[in-house]
C-alpha cells in the first residue's frame, strides 16, 4: 500500500501526472484541479495516494491533501460512485464544502457537481452522512485553527440538537411530520434544545 509518493514532477496531462523516482515513472490519476496546484515539472512534489487493484486493472489516485484523500475514500464507499466519479467530485467541492453538504443535507449543492442527479445525491447522503458525523472523520475532512468550530462541526451540533427536540416533542404526542414542518419556522442558531422544544410546542399549539 502506497501511502504518499515523492518525486521530480515529469508530465502533467489531462486527468493524470507522471512522477519519475529512480528511474521509474509512476502515472498517477488526479483531479485536473490537483493537478493545477501541483508544481512545476521537473521540480519535487509529493502526492498522497489511493492504491486500487483488481483483477483486470491497477491504478493509483493522487491527492494534494489528506482531506481529499478520505473524501475520495468515502465517496468510493458510496455504492454507485466510481474512482472518475469520485475525481470529479473533488475537481468540482471542497472537502469541507461537501461534508457540509451531507450533514446539512443539501441536495441542491451535491446536484451541480457534474455527474451527480437526484438519486445520486440521495444516496451519497443517506450513506455518508453518519460516517461524516463521526468525530474522527470531522477530523480528516475539515481542519479547525485556534481551537475555533468548523462549519461542519456546528451544522453536526445543530443536527443533534434538532433530533433531540424531535424526539422530546414526540414523546409530548405530536407527530414527526408536523414536528418537523414547526421547527423549519426556527431560527435555529444559537438556539439550545431546550429553545427549539419550547419554541416548537408554541408553534404546534397555535
Amino acid at each position: 500500500m502506497l501511502a504518499y509518493i515523492k518525486g521530480t514532477l515529469e508530465m502533467k496531462m489531462t486527468g493524470y501526472i507522471v512522477i519519475d523516482i529512480g528511474g521509474l515513472g509512476y502515472k498517477i490519476y488526479m483531479s485536473d484541479s490537483g493537478i493545477e496546484k501541483l508544481g512545476n515539472i521537473g521540480e519535487t512534489v509529493k502526492v498522497h495516494t489511493y492504491y486500487k487493484v483488481r483483477e483486470d486493472d491497477i491504478s493509483i489516485f493522487g491527492f494534494n491533501t489528506l482531506e481529499e484523500l478520505k473524501m475520495f475514500e468515502l465517496l468510493i464507499s458510496v455504492s454507485g460512485v466510481g474512482a472518475k466519479t469520485a475525481l470529479t467530485m473533488l475537481a468540482t467541492c471542497e472537502p469541507t464544502e461537501f461534508a457540509l453538504a451531507v450533514i446539512t443535507e443539501d441536495i441542491n449543492t451535491l446536484k451541480q457537481i457534474p455527474g451527480i442527479g437526484l438519486k445520486s445525491a440521495q444516496r451519497i447522503i443517506l450513506e455518508l452522512k453518519d460516517k461524516i458525523k463521526k468525530e474522527e472523520q470531522i477530523q480528516e475532512l475539515t481542519k479547525a485553527t485556534n481551537g475555533t468550530k468548523t462549519k461542519v462541526e456546528t451544522a453536526i451540533e445543530n443536527e443533534q440538537k434538532i433530533d433531540e427536540a424531535i424526539a422530546a416533542l414526540q414523546v409530548l404526542g405530536y407527530n414527526k411530520k408536523e414536528i418537523e414542518k414547526a421547527l423549519e419556522k426556527i431560527e435555529k442558531e444559537e438556539l439550545t434544545t431546550e429553545d427549539l422544544i419550547r419554541k416548537g410546542l408554541t408553534i404546534l399549539g397555535k
